[in-house]
């Protein structure tokens, strides 16, 4: 028995010495989505530096597919010894999770929740010819003419999708869903007032707003987005508890020591601060996030999972 013990007070000394000296050899980074894409770009600027700061080589690892599922289940059999991270989205852990049943992993039994990097509003742009200019006015017109209003988005089971089913529920009205295969190809048919309202990302949608080709009536987190500082939120508009933004969030497999979790937390949350992130993400239409543990990120990527659930539930959303 007291050999037990003190192996095991021995083996945490070394797990708790090697996470003071971590990293010793280069950090891979699974990102589950394609190269070039939102989530790509800001793992390379938040990366870029965490390795400045660390001095070590961080390397970005594009593992996309079925909706960034494939890759985040590959992370999370990795051993969770701090050289694979995964820097991922809502996307994969608080709205597929609810849209598809047979994942290969669990968000909470695989993973160990780390650092909550950055947020990416919305903007909800409706098209001229609508006779709207307030979010107000948008819901008074959905209700004075049931029926009559569509929405364009990215696909079914998107977070555009899901932002404009979240509204349509809270304002109490009803609009027509039309899909597309990404929101760039929605665009044209916005501003010709085939469709009549787009939650959109804001750097694609303002460049349209400021040329005088669409109307944004809102941005969808709590605060005005300092890239569209112009534009209310929700709760400004006439419609308050209305938030929702796309989060971007480092995980390690479940699995790994407090020590080395209090480290690449630390390590994340100094890259974040850095003035050079903040400007590369801006460019991106993503801002960094309000410092917090990693209990305080688990707990708000829980309460997303629970507010996604019960908006694909009420819609009866499903992956065709």
């Amino acid at each position: 028995m007291r050999i037990w013990t003190l192996g095991a007070v021995l083996l945490a000394w070394a797990v708790g010495a090697q996470a003071q000296t971590w990293p010793e050899r280069p950090v891979r980074v699974v990102v589950p989505f394609p190269a070039s894409g939102a989530t790509d770009l800001v793992a390379r600027v938040v990366t870029q530096r965490v390795a400045q700061d660390l001095g070590q080589q961080f390397v970005v690892d594009n593992k996309p597919g079925a909706g960034g599922t494939i890759g985040s289940a590959e992370a999370a059999k990795a051993p969770p010894d701090g050289y694979t991270l995964l820097l991922t989205t809502s996307s994969t852990h608080a709205i597929s999770p609810h849209l598809m049943p047979r994942l290969a992993y669990d968000v909470r039994r695989d993973f160990t929740p780390v650092a909550h990097v950055a947020d990416a509003p919305s903007v909800l742009l409706v098209t001229n010819s609508l006779p709207v200019k307030t979010v107000s006015e948008l819901i008074a017109y959905g209700k004075a003419h049931p029926g009559k209003l569509n929405y364009a988005t990215s696909g079914n089971g998107t977070i555009v999708h899901l932002n404009a089913a979240a509204f349509s529920a809270q304002a109490g009205i009803e609009m027509t869903h039309v899909p597309y295969k990404g929101t760039a190809l929605a665009i044209p048919d916005l501003v010709t007032g085939q469709v009549h309202v787009l939650f959109d990302a804001l750097p694609t949608g303002m460049p349209h707003v400021r040329g005088g080709k669409l109307r944004a009536l809102a941005v969808t987190s709590e605060k005005r987005s300092t890239l569209a500082p112009e534009v209310p939120t929700m709760a400004e508009s006439g419609l308050p508890g209305y938030s929702s933004v796309t989060w971007f969030g480092v995980y390690l497999p479940a699995g790994a020591p407090p020590a080395l979790v209090e480290r690449v937390h630390k390590a994340f949350t100094k890259a974040m601060q850095a003035p050079e992130v903040a400007a590369g993400l801006a460019k991106l239409g993503v801002e960094p996030a309000a410092p917090s543990s990693p209990a305080q990120f688990a707990a708000m990527v829980q309460a997303d999972s629970a507010r996604w659930a019960a908006v694909i539930r009420q819609h009866k959303i499903t992956l065709e």
